[in-house]
Formats: structure tokens, sequence, C-alpha cells
């Protein structure tokens, strides 16, 4: 069967993950913090923005490309780099690259994934980003940054909304902590997901292989906490200067929600701001990524980056109307590793393409610059 029929829709993927992913595995990928607030507001948000339909355009061609950092990618959406990418798939970093390059999408990857810059790098094609949290130790993070660039990273992510570690207490119920511990409780789980268990047991459990080059030794750690917070620090704008200084690529600031902090950050050399809310994963008070998106919009005419709660192509044209540039989804993916295995990436590609192309359609929209003027206000 056709998997568009099968799986016609990202909430498919996703329900089709929890029943083939571990538990504790799908509670890490799914949760957000506290009391999951601001992941609603999210969602409540992004439906919250309507887009005025137009008609008698005949037939017409789509273009979705879009021009970011001096290359052209086909679609106006990447892979956001997402921390210990390989425990929800085995291998999923590598596959998750490789599908970005087949598609000339960026791929993002974190700090604290599960593989390193080398491991990926042969994956790559110029789409790379390297998310760096900030290492406290200048020479770690010079090795870091030349490690990236050397590997094929050619832009550098700074994530700057994770001071201090999240609570995350849905992930703290599941039992998973950092590293990942078998105990017999999560055994159980595992046994009952064959396909994630005999991927795992060919590739070994992940762990975050970049940060434990740099660390001997953790102790002291909560459960949602890994030793890339012994080494790291909350970085500031001397901090911010001290990365710009250091790399001649594309430099963007990840976790942007206030508008006031736009001039600033373009005084200090950035190219690229990102709004996001980290899904909700970080502080449940935040508002709605999207609610801030338009305020951001209108202090800066360099490349707004959007993420947080995007569940599919009409998602993306309400971030694209409301001033994005490009959007970058994080979980979307690992559903559709956990539902497909490595069929799930191109799943998903065309799944969006699809959703995007048909809601551009419904508003006469024949490119990505149409669709401000579709915004209801």
């Amino acid at each position: 069967m056709d998997l568009h029929q099968r799986y016609p829709a990202l909430s498919d993927l996703k329900a089709k993950a929890q029943k083939r992913l571990p538990w504790f595995v799908f509670e890490y990928l799914d949760s957000a913090t506290g009391e999951e607030r601001t992941q609603l507001r999210n969602r409540h948000g992004l439906d919250a923005v309507q887009l005025m339909p137009s008609i008698l355009h005949g037939e017409q061609e789509v273009d979705l490309s879009v021009d970011l950092f001096g290359q052209r990618h086909p679609l106006p959406f990447g892979v956001s780099p997402v921390g210990m990418s390989g425990l929800f798939w085995p291998n999923a970093e590598r596959l998750l690259a490789a599908a970005a390059t087949r598609h000339g999408l960026p791929y993002g990857l974190s700090t604290v994934a599960s593989r390193t810059p080398e491991e990926v790098g042969d994956c790559l094609n110029g789409n790379g980003w390297f998310q760096i949290y900030p290492p406290r130790d200048p020479e770690i993070r010079a090795d870091m940054l030349k490690r990236a660039r050397d590997a094929g990273f050619t832009t550098l992510v700074l994530t700057v909304d994770v001071p201090v570690a999240s609570r995350r207490e849905r992930q703290v119920r599941s039992g998973l902590t950092s590293p990942p511990r078998l105990t017999p409780r999560l055994l159980a789980q595992v046994a009952r997901c064959p396909a994630w268990a005999m991927g795992m047991a060919k590739m070994g459990m992940p762990r975050m292989r970049l940060i434990d080059g740099y660390a001997d030794k953790a102790t002291g750690l909560s459960s949602t906490e890994h030793v890339g917070y012994l080494l790291r620090t909350s970085p500031d704008w001397t901090y911010l200067q001290a990365l710009r200084d250091a790399w001649d690529g594309p430099l963007v600031v990840k976790g942007v929600m206030d508008a006031r902090d736009v001039k600033p950050l373009e005084a200090a050399g950035v190219d690229g701001i990102w709004v996001s809310n980290h899904a909700g994963r970080q502080f449940d008070a935040a508002p709605a990524s999207i609610d801030v998106l338009p305020a951001i919009r209108a202090e800066t005419k360099l490349p707004v980056i959007f993420d947080s709660g995007v569940e599919g192509g009409l998602d993306i044209c309400r971030a694209v109307a409301l001033g994005a540039d490009f959007v970058m989804l994080g979980r979307a993916w690992h559903y559709a590793l956990g539902a497909l295995g490595a069929k799930g990436p191109d799943h998903l590609v065309d799944l969006l393409r699809r959703d995007l192309l048909a809601n551009m359609g419904q508003m006469g929209a024949k490119t990505l610059t149409d669709l401000p003027q579709r915004q209801l206000r």
C-alpha cells in the first residue's frame, strides 16, 4: 500500500512511532516541561493564524524554493538539531543528514547528539549546521568549532534559551536517565519493540560522543541533565562576540523570543535570528513562538528562522505568512524515523511538500513571498 494512504499526515507517523518505540523513548521525544502549557500554546497559537483563500487563479506552477545564507533550498524547511537523536532511532543522525542532503535541505547537528561532526560530515554537501551549547573552556570551544568546520558544517547555531536544565517532569517519570541506563523496567519496554531493540543492539546504546570526548567523569547531575552541563556556561554578549570572531561562516542565534533583543543581535554581527521557545521544553510560562514572530520580523531584515509546534505544511505556511523566511522541524523527523525507519524522512519530505502545495493552491500563492498577503489581520 502507498505510504500516503497509510500515513497521510504527521499525526499518523506520530501514532505509529508511539507503537514502535519504547515508552521511555517516546516520552523523551514527545514531552515538554512543567504542565506543558507552552507546548499547548504553540499549537493554539498556530491554529489561531487564519489565511484567506483566493479564487480564479487558473492553473499555476508553485515555487517553494528559498534562498538562505547564500544557498538555494528547494523547500522552505529543514532538520532542527535534536539532542540524543540516536536514542529515537538507531543511526538517526546519519539517516537524517543523508536525507536532508538528498533533498537539498539544511541538517542541524546538536552538540549533544549521539554522533560527532566527523561521523556525520560525509553525509553533508554544504548543508550542515552545527548547533553549539557553549563550552566554558575557550580551548574546548575552539576545538569544537574547528572539528565542525573541518567536517563540513557551514553554519553555526548558538542556542541561548537553555541557561539551566529544565525539569521535564514527564521525562523524569518515564525512568530515562542521562546517560540512558536500561533498568529492568526499561528493558521490559524494549522487549516489546523489536525493530528498535535490534537496531540498538547493532549500534550500541547512544551516548553524547562529542561531549564525552571532553569529560572524563561527570557526577552530581539530575536525570534531565547530562555531562555537557559540567562543561558549558550560560552565554552572555561577550561570549556571543567571541563566537562571532571565531566563526567565519553564517552565525545564527536560536531561542530569540523578545523583539527588543534583535537590534543588539544585529550589532553583534549575527547573520540570522531563530525564533523558538524550544518547543515548550525549557520554560512553561513562555508565549507561543508564533505569537512573537511578527514583532521580531518587524525589527530586522536578517533571515528569520522559526520553530516550535509545527505539525504540517499548513503550519509552515502560517509561519512564513507571519514573517519567517525558513522553518525548522525537530520532533517530526524522529516521529518519521520511529514509524518507518530509514524510509521515514523521505516520506515526511514528500508529505510536507504535498501539504504546502495543496494549501498554497487554495490561497492562489505562487511563491512563498505571496503568503504574507494572505494573512487575516
